[in-house]
């Protein structure tokens, strides 16, 4: 395959050392190795901001929704019950999750270009006090959208119930205050905005809640305490973990710090966002949420015209070193175009350039 510039929220585009590290064959057993991992965890502590007292840190083997489903079977006792608050498919999968484990839940569904109300999470709380626990996903890359989780949390804690975030798409490139958000348990994935590669992901959770999920997960290999209660022994993994995506990450976790830390990728993410916002407007392309919603991760654009092909832009964008992102609405054509990875000012500019000179062929 030829090297492209992945436009996309994960897998994306990582540096040439984070590559080169993963040419190294590790062994699960090797003490060295178990050091990487408790290194991980305890540096995912200090992004979070929290401190080792009150929350831990817990890698699982898999993709992204692997581990969110670690933390609903997990998590979740049969005399729970959860609100899930969608606007967009990771929120809806979720649901599909709850259903399939057979959970007590209920659903606040927004349209996809509209952010939750914290007031009406207030009032489905109030008015069911059988809910214990409510799920939300920050970044919706759907759309590309940035849900405040900050006043859900505010909301969720006053009413001392459980708050489960999939940060996927944010935790890395987004600063937040995990305990002053009130998060009991963060998810988020190796291959997102700290810029590693796929194969495992990792929760975030508070020791107090997490000590009470003894025997409750509905799985043996998504069982998030039992893996807890082995990785905190030495670093060893229940089961074969991912080395060479342990020590890609571990390499990127390094990169990121030498980079300023979350504010500046944070400031670097936006920069490319605010670039490709400003320019394909001009060109006619319309971004499918306002800009005061929008997350600096993933954009989504309209359709700029009737009949345009998306299969012809992606192909023209692919042979310029670009890959993009289909779209994921049902309702409305679209496409979407990630800022995060190893992506920079110059890349997103070469893009823009790109897109205007197909643009300025197809109106001939």
């Amino acid at each position: 395959m030829n090297s492209y510039k992945l436009l996309t929220p994960g897998p994306l585009t990582t540096t040439e050392t984070v590559k080169q590290v993963m040419l190294k064959d590790r062994c699960t057993w090797d003490d060295d190795y178990k050091t990487v991992t408790q290194t991980i965890r305890k540096q995912l502590l200090e992004l979070a901001q929290v401190k080792e007292t009150d929350y831990t840190t817990v890698l699982m083997q898999g993709s992204g929704s692997f581990v969110v489903e670690s933390v609903l079977t997990t998590a979740i006792g049969d005399e729970d019950k959860v609100l899930i608050i969608t606007n967009g498919a990771y929120g809806e999968r979720i649901v599909d999750m709850a259903k399939v484990l057979k959970l007590q839940h209920t659903v606040y569904s927004v349209p996809y270009h509209e952010q939750p109300s914290p007031l009406q999470v207030k009032t489905l709380l109030e008015n069911d006090s059988t809910i214990t626990h409510v799920a939300v996903v920050h970044c919706e890359t759907t759309t590309g959208i940035l849900n405040p989780i900050s006043e859900i949390g505010d909301v969720v804690k006053g009413l001392n119930k459980t708050f489960i975030v999939d940060a996927m798409s944010s935790f890395g490139g987004v600063p937040m205050d995990v305990s002053v958000m009130g998060i009991d348990y963060l998810i988020s994935s190796a291959n997102k905005c700290i810029q590693g590669v796929p194969g495992f992901g990792f929760v975030i959770a508070k020791i107090e809640d997490l000590e009470k999920c003894k025997g409750q997960a509905r799985s043996v290999a998504l069982d998030l305490y039992n893996q807890w209660e082995v990785m905190e022994v030495d670093g060893k993994w229940r089961f074969t973990s991912p080395t060479h995506v342990v020590a890609a990450f571990a390499k990127a976790i390094e990169e990121l710090v030498e980079e300023g830390g979350v504010r500046a990728r944070h400031e670097r993410y936006a920069t490319n966002n605010r670039i490709l916002r400003a320019r394909l407007q001009e060109l006619g392309f319309n971004a499918y949420i306002s800009e005061d919603l929008q997350s600096p991760i993933i954009t989504t654009f309209l359709f700029p015209y009737e009949g345009f092909s998306f299969e012809h832009f992606y192909h023209a964008m692919k042979e310029a070193g670009f890959v993009i992102y289909p779209g994921k609405l049902t309702d409305m054509d679209t496409f979407r175009i990630g800022n995060i990875g190893d992506i920079h000012e110059d890349h997103m500019n070469t893009l823009c350039k790109v897109i205007e000179n197909y643009m300025a062929v197809m109106k001939k």
